[in-house]
């Protein structure tokens, strides 16, 4: 069986914006979306920078206050991003509550399945309601267990975000939810990809989310010393590749991606954006937070991926690398595309938009997923800003601080996650 699994929705809620298209814009432009942290007191915090979501009007998701103190704000992200994906894949939405309230904006629609346990849900985050989790905390110690909330565990738990879009989308058919660290919107967006492909469902809602910008998170972060500590040029603070570079900044947020069957897509008419054709995944097996040296298992997923899309590496056009502006990952991955492309990795086009997003955590994957499909649609590639001092090795083309117009025929995306988990994806310009 034949099943070829095309997007055809996108959403994002991020640090640059609430939108596709504007946060595409941004991209593009080189702008960042990192600045210094004000939602939350900062003393004893080493480091300051952040790339928080600003400005969100809930109420324009018909988020209101009830709905909104029984989600974590991971979850809400979720949900809002879903809303812009639903309208561009027309998967009517309706309250996740009260389920009998279409939404306005999708009333009328015609259900995108006709057996809505045809429709799932996979998506990735990789810690879940750590807000929550800080709050509530609090709660305990200084005023006792009684007054703990009783929603702190839904709210708190990394699969609801989820479960609310289920709800919210009437999606009846495979649900879970992927926990692997920076790789968990990568390695959600694969199994869907699979899970598609082996006659599972014939829509896969997915993609990662994060909001763990919070004392706790960035206490955690920071004394691992993880963290830049550019505090004084928050928006020079995520440098990937660059010699002055001195660790990565955490952002919030993170993108929808509507996966779907193509015979079904063509069929109800949807907006094909790109075609979905490769994943690949594996382990290091060597160390709980660092990456393995010498790249072999960033090369294993990159070789898996490009297999199973069947091409040769020479089709490989753009790479949206993890880049995480840390010594570690910046320079085993560069070594891992050396190793992966041989020649080609001096043909092909590399950039990191962690350098403007932040690193989204487990939000980090989908986001990077909705760039490299944007790439094939448009033939552009964002740069990597704060390139200024190219390290020692970053010799190929890593799109320096503007923006490159380049046929994109295939993109691919790479994650590697805390604990080992490399994913990589692959997608095509649609061509039918």
């Amino acid at each position: 069986m034949n099943r070829r699994v095309v997007i055809t929705g996108m959403g994002t809620i991020n640090p640059l914006a609430h939108t596709v298209e504007e946060t595409w814009k941004k991209l593009l432009d080189g702008e960042s979306g990192i600045d210094t942290v004000n939602t939350f007191d900062l003393d004893g915090i080493r480091s300051t920078a952040g790339g928080i979501v600003k400005n969100l009007n809930l109420e324009k998701y018909h988020i209101d206050n009830k709905l909104a103190n029984k989600m974590d704000a991971y979850q809400q992200l979720c949900v809002c991003a879903m809303f812009e994906a639903a309208l561009s894949a027309k998967i009517p939405m309706r309250h996740p509550e009260e389920r009998e309230v279409v939404f306005p904006e999708f009333e009328g629609m015609k259900p995108a399945v006709s057996d809505p346990f045809r429709l799932g849900v996979m998506l990735g985050v990789g810690v879940g309601g750590l807000k929550t989790f800080e709050e509530q905390a609090i709660v305990l110690h200084v005023k006792g267990a009684r007054k703990v909330s009783p929603f702190m565990i839904p709210k708190m738990i990394a699969n609801l975000g989820g479960g609310w879009v289920a709800q919210a989308i009437n999606a009846m058919g495979v649900n879970s939810c992927n926990v692997t660290a920076c790789a968990s919107g990568t390695n959600a967006l694969g199994e869907a990809f699979f899970a598609i492909k082996n006659n599972r469902a014939d829509i896969i809602v997915s993609g990662g989310f994060e909001s763990a910008i919070c004392k706790i998170g960035y206490a955690g972060f920071s004394n691992m010393r993880a963290l830049s500590m550019r505090n004084d040029e928050p928006k020079k603070a995520s440098r990937p590749f660059d010699k002055d570079r001195d660790g990565f900044v955490m952002g919030e947020g993170g993108a929808i991606i509507v996966l779907e069957e193509l015979e079904h897509a063509l069929k109800r008419g949807a907006n094909i954006l790109a075609e979905f054709v490769g994943y690949g995944l594996t382990a290091d097996a060597y160390h709980i937070t660092s990456p393995e040296p010498s790249g072999k298992g960033a090369v294993r997923a990159m070789k898996d991926a490009i297999d199973n899309a069947g091409i040769n590496k020479e089709s490989i056009d753009y790479i949206n690398a993890h880049g995480t502006s840390t010594s570690a990952n910046d320079r085993m991955e560069v070594n891992a595309i050396k190793e992966t492309f041989g020649e080609h990795a001096y043909k092909l086009t590399v950039s990191s938009t962690k350098s403007m997003s932040g690193h989204l955590l487990g939000g980090a994957g989908a986001f990077e997923a909705m760039v490299i499909i944007k790439s094939c649609m448009e033939d552009k590639i964002p740069p990597t800003i704060n390139l200024d001092n190219p390290d020692e090795g970053m010799d190929i083309d890593l799109t320096p601080n503007k923006m490159k117009e380049k046929t994109v025929n295939y993109a691919m995306s790479n994650s590697f996650g805390f604990g080992g988990h490399n994913a990589v994806i692959i997608v095509k310009k649609y061509k039918k």
